[in-house]
């Protein structure tokens, strides 16, 4: 076997369907497209979801839930990695913007401050909402849980 005599196997490459290329094609008159119709004419176009006159599908599953346009969607960061932040940062106030710095909120998010971990230091915390557990334990270690708008 060489390069030279590399052929690709029988039957697993097919020849070109060569439209409109007259009756000796096999594929001439028509050019595959049938008689008449508009799927038969130039520039036709089929509307997405189409199913031939048959009700489409999302037509014919049941809608159902409610999508609430006034949601407040907040992030949620718990205490232990706020507890982790400030032991490799020596930090003493926690907002927004040192959360983003660090990598884990974005500019427009939201924040929640959850309360699964424990503190073992005191610090401030600003964020845009905080949970009952989490309130509570920021301030009896001593620090501040400050809501900003």
């Amino acid at each position: 076997m060489n390069l030279h005599s590399l052929k690709p196997a029988k039957g697993s490459v097919k020849k070109e369907k060569r439209i409109a290329r007259g009756e000796g094609s096999g594929h001439g008159g028509t050019s595959t497209r049938g008689h008449k119709g508009a799927g038969s004419r130039s520039g036709t176009t089929i509307k997405r979801g189409f199913e031939g006159g048959q009700m489409p599908l999302q037509r014919r599953v049941p809608k159902f839930g409610f999508k609430n346009p006034f949601r407040v969607e907040f992030s949620g960061i718990n205490l232990d990695t706020l507890q982790k932040l400030a032991d490799t940062h020596k930090l003493k106030d926690i907002d927004i913007e040192l959360l983003v710095k660090h990598g884990l909120a974005r500019k427009k998010q939201r924040i929640k401050i959850l309360g699964r971990g424990e503190l073992t230091s005191a610090f401030n915390v600003k964020a845009h909402a905080f949970s009952q557990s989490a309130k509570t334990a920021i301030e009896a270690k001593g620090g501040k849980a400050e809501i900003i708008k």
